[in-house]
């Protein structure tokens, strides 16, 4: 909660605030289970937390305190001024008492900022260490997570979980658990001072509380709806923002501007409706809490100066009740404002901890093989596989693949040809079988020294923000600014990136969107090279360069796969004539394999593939 949300209320007059409307607040599933969780992170801090706490209480106290000191010296000012209106022979006022009280009175402000520095710069201690030990859990438990999770949950749904509602967790320790014990402490203390100026002042302004929270709950019930219509609108409409955005180019292409307005006016419409209710409705609150406190106020002046005219209490102890009822609603507000705060904090907390709480893969072997010197010999024993348990997508595959050999992988879409090589990545546990590479189950080994035997270029390629050459470079740790060159010169890339203002050092943006498709393409397809590794994997590797480029790629390819064991999953089933093995598959099975003359002369699933992409 920021600063300017807790001194809101500095404005002259007797108005003692009161509840704001916010939006609908998100709540926790299991709000305990994951409450108690949540403390297991604080508990290391245990001594810490109760310094911040003892800190809070005793920066409030002093703070309290302040009010009632000031109203001795008001009642001195004025005990000295009335002598000296009646006449009283030497009456003079007391400016040496009133100089004493100033100097407590800033000694107590002093204290109160001192103890409140001290509790925020340890809380901050606090809240960031208890937030990197959550971070690094949840970055450790991303990494043992299997792809089948990502597969299921989308990128920003993740990264929501990763930031945002780490964040949030943050924000709230840093800030909100010290808020909320100065708020308790402060109504408390504000209640005892009040009691010990006068109990039926107090009362008076205890009346004027069921009238402030009923209120307050009858605004909150009819501004609720429009502010969850406000979400949605709100939500529908960055979602339509978006969508016509990103296609803008299909959008006009078809011709559908006037539709794609219409409908952004139509839910902007929606938008304004419910948001201006919202507010207005939410906006009346505070004129109805004025005039509520207002009334309390004027019966505490009316009766405090009765009070003190039959000197039951003094001028200073009503200036100090005064300054004490304008400060009473303020911790029930913030209280209020806070259990919102903490109620959305768990929420975020929850899905972090459904984070944690994932299946995780299964964990590398202890005693792991290792293979020294792969052959690149691969194979399949009776392998079952299915996504889902009682959906099975590969049943009684059989596969055995020499080291050096060429294996094309053809088939529609859906056949089962990508599942194939993430079932050799060991991206996805098989259901049976074994699958092996030089005879060593992949079970055996750690996925690590598994997928360092790999190289992969996939359709769709991925380059970081950084330089040209240091995405290259990704495929070799140590690799040398020669080895990086010859690697793109192998892949047809060198010349397209001596043509760029900085050569290898030009900074590719997030999106590498300052380069083409096909050169990006070429860029993965170098870093593929520069790893040189015994088995590769090419997943449609040159379906974004163009006819001459690909020709040019397919020549570096043979080349690089000489001697390499290599899975080539194509559409384009010309780019593929010269493997060893053509495995053909159709809903997770291989229905046909051989060559790609053996397979046209037996004129079957193959065949019709081959001849339906040269029918014209």
């Amino acid at each position: 909660m920021s600063e300017e949300r807790r001194t809101k209320n500095r404005s002259g007059g007797p108005r003692h605030g009161g509840p704001r409307m916010s939006m609908p607040v998100e709540k926790a599933k299991d709000f305990k289970g994951t409450l108690r969780r949540l403390l297991k992170y604080l508990a290391p801090h245990k001594f810490k937390i109760f310094t911040v706490f003892l800190t809070a209480v005793l920066s409030t106290i002093f703070s309290i305190l302040s009010p009632r000191v000031m109203g001795k010296a008001t009642t001195k000012l004025l005990e000295g001024m009335m002598m000296k209106f009646q006449g009283v022979p030497g009456a003079k006022v007391d400016f040496e008492y009133i100089g004493y009280i100033l100097i407590i009175l800033a000694g107590l402000y002093v204290i109160s900022a001192i103890f409140a520095y001290i509790q925020q710069f340890i809380m901050a201690g606090i809240s960031q260490k208890i937030v990197y030990v959550l971070r690094k859990d949840v970055n450790d438990k991303l990494s043992r997570l299997p792809l089948k999770f990502f597969d299921s949950h989308t990128t920003g749904e993740i990264l929501s979980r990763v930031t945002n509602d780490v964040d949030n967790i943050s924000s709230t320790l840093q800030q909100s658990i010290t808020q909320l014990i100065s708020a308790v402490v402060t109504l408390v203390g504000i209640i005892i001072m009040m009691l010990s100026i006068s109990p039926v002042m107090t009362l008076i302004c205890f009346v004027t509380i069921p009238l402030s929270v009923l209120v307050t709950k009858s605004v909150a019930s009819r501004s609720q709806k429009y502010f969850k219509g406000q979400q949605s609108s709100l939500g529908e409409l960055n979602g339509h923002i978006e969508e016509m955005y990103t296609g803008h180019e299909i959008v006009k292409a078809f011709g559908h501007e006037n539709r794609s307005i219409d409908k952004f006016n139509k839910i902007n419409e929606q938008l304004y409706d419910s948001s201006w209710k919202a507010q207005f409705i939410s906006g009346v609150i505070m004129p109805l809490m004025s005039f509520i406190n207002n009334i309390g106020y004027i019966f505490v002046c009316v009766v405090g100066g009765i009070f003190v005219t039959k000197r039951r209490i003094t001028i200073g102890d009503v200036q100090a009740f005064i300054q004490y009822s304008r400060q009473f609603t303020q911790p029930i507000v913030q209280t209020a404002d806070i259990a919102n705060v903490i109620q959305s904090t768990i929420a975020s907390a929850e899905r972090v901890f459904e984070l944690l709480d994932e299946t995780e893969e299964i964990p590398d072997p202890h005693n792991a093989k290792v293979i020294e010197e792969p052959k690149g010999r691969v194979k399949f024993d009776k392998v079952d596989f299915g996504y889902k348990k009682d959906v099975t997508l590969i049943k009684d595959m059989n596969i055995d693949v020499k080291p050096g050999e060429t294996i094309a992988i053809v088939g529609p879409t859906g056949a089962g040809k990508t599942t194939l090589v993430n079932l050799l990545m060991r991206f996805y546990e098989i259901d049976d079988g074994a699958i092996t590479i030089d005879g060593v189950d992949i079970r055996e080994l750690r996925r690590g020294d598994l997928r360092n035997i790999f190289g992969m270029v996939l359709q769709d390629t991925w380059l970081f923000n950084g330089t040209i050459k240091d995405n290259i470079a990704y495929g070799r740790k140590g690799a040398t600014d020669e080895e990086i060159v010859q690697a793109a010169k192998a892949a047809q890339a060198d010349h397209f990136i001596r043509t760029l203002p900085d050569g290898y050092n030009t900074i590719l943006n997030e999106e590498a969107s300052n380069i083409s498709q096909g050169q990006k393409q070429l860029l993965t397809i170098a870093r593929a090279l520069l790893a040189d590794p015994k088995i590769l994997i090419l997943d449609e590797a040159t379906s974004s360069v163009d006819t001459r480029t690909e020709l040019l790629i397919q020549r570096a390819m043979n080349e690089l796969m000489k001697g390499r064991t290599s899975f080539v999953i194509a559409h384009r089933l010309s780019t593929i004539r010269n493997a060893d093995l053509i495995l053909v598959m159709n809903e997770g099975s291989i229905i046909e394999k051989g060559n790609h003359d053996e397979l046209m002369r037996q004129g079957g699933f193959y065949a019709d593939l081959y001849n339906s992409q040269f029918a014209a």
